[in-house]
């Protein structure tokens, strides 16, 4: 396989496919052999827009890997498709680079952790940020020690306004496609950035809540969201982790305010402040802030923030996915880390529902 082209299938066509298609494009080492989309056309016109004549197109996933046996597949669905299509992908003998979220319910990530097992096959979950300097750079301020026992953590984010709303479908904010909004869409992000950081401490209890006050009212994003708008807008918890550390957490998509606050990381010997951005998408606001005491002084540093190009990231989650199915490497953001996003997400919704606080399981796989 090494020095053979991968034979690389999409599934699900929409928007953030493209992304996908962009960078798979770019690699001589690849060939996208097939597409597919449930909507008549859509795979067709998809292909098409790139130039792929000799890419066939799919309205059924399960055939499209039946008939192409892809070695790799990207799964681009809705929320609520991940789990088959990852499942049913891994069967098929192709490893996955599956888009965040993982899934909607704790319950779809454990079985896709089993399949993974059961099958060998690799199962990477997209979180691009990952590949970000500066988002590196909170990791290694962390593994230094400067900080001390991290015993608290505020994180979070969101946009003024920024409900997705699409031509397509809407697939975002409907409770039948998506599942979940916010929480799942951007929390995913601002919670990996976190728990990457701090070594994904297994998650204990949530207390959350979640509200839809934006996306079902009219006089902000019109009658026909208002009446398709089946998610969370903004969501908020009190998260107990592993190891005494406590995660204050809040995301939303639409909000009467222009940040929910910083991200901080406070420990025993330092804090660390990251500026929040003004529409959360996977970077950081401006220059962190690290509080120390040198010799009975406080002090406080800027650090100098690495430029970067965001559109690189996504490059490198695609490389980085190709190069793990090449070598047979481990997965670039392995579901043994992600499990516990989606145990915090999954808890958040149950908490809401129960109105009150819940203990978060998650069993071995």
């Amino acid at each position: 396989m090494m020095n053979q082209k991968l034979k690389i299938a999409i599934i699900g066509c929409g928007s953030i496919a493209h992304a996908h298609m962009n960078n798979y494009v770019k690699f001589e080492d690849v060939e996208v052999v097939a597409a597919a989309d449930i909507v008549p056309g859509k795979a067709e016109t998809f292909l098409r827009e790139y130039g792929l004549s000799g890419a066939r197109a799919y309205t059924d996933h399960a055939a499209l890997l039946a008939k192409e046996q892809p070695d790799a597949v990207s799964v681009c669905t809705y929320n609520r498709q991940h789990k088959v299509c990852a499942i049913d992908a891994m069967r098929a003998g192709a490893d996955v680079l599956l888009e965040k979220p993982m899934s909607v319910t704790l319950e779809e990530a454990i079985e896709m952790m089993r399949v993974e097992k059961e099958t060998g096959k690799i199962l990477s979950i997209g979180f691009q940020p990952r590949f970000s300097k500066n988002m590196q750079q909170i990791k290694k301020i962390v593994d230094s020690g400067v900080l001390g026992k991290i015993y608290y953590i505020q994180t979070g984010g969101g946009r003024r306004r920024g409900i997705p709303l699409r031509a397509d479908g809407n697939t975002f904010i409907r409770r039948e496609t998506a599942g979940i909004g916010a929480l799942g869409d951007i929390g995913c992000y601002s919670l990996d950035m976190v728990l990457h950081a701090i070594g994904y401490p297994r998650p204990l209890s949530v207390d959350g809540c979640v509200s839809d006050y934006f996306g079902k009212s009219e006089e902000y994003y019109g009658k026909e969201c208002a009446s398709l708008f089946g998610v969370d807008d903004f969501g908020a918890a009190f998260i107990r982790l592993e190891g005494g550390v406590v995660l204050d957490f809040r995301i939303a998509w639409a909000m009467n305010i222009d940040s929910p606050g910083d991200t901080i990381l406070l420990g025993t010997r330092g804090g660390l402040r990251i500026p929040a951005t003004d529409c959360w998408n996977g970077s950081i606001g401006g220059p962190m802030t690290l509080y120390t005491e040198i010799a009975g002084q406080q002090v406080e540093t800027k650090l100098p923030m690495f430029e970067e190009d965001p559109y690189s990231f996504f490059e490198q989650k695609i490389r980085s996915f190709l190069d793990a199915v090449k070598t047979r490497g481990p997965a670039p953001v392995p579901t043994s880390e992600i499990i516990y996003n989606q145990a915090i997400i999954d808890g958040v919704s149950r908490s809401a529902a129960a109105g009150h606080a819940v203990t978060i399981e998650v069993p071995g796989v």
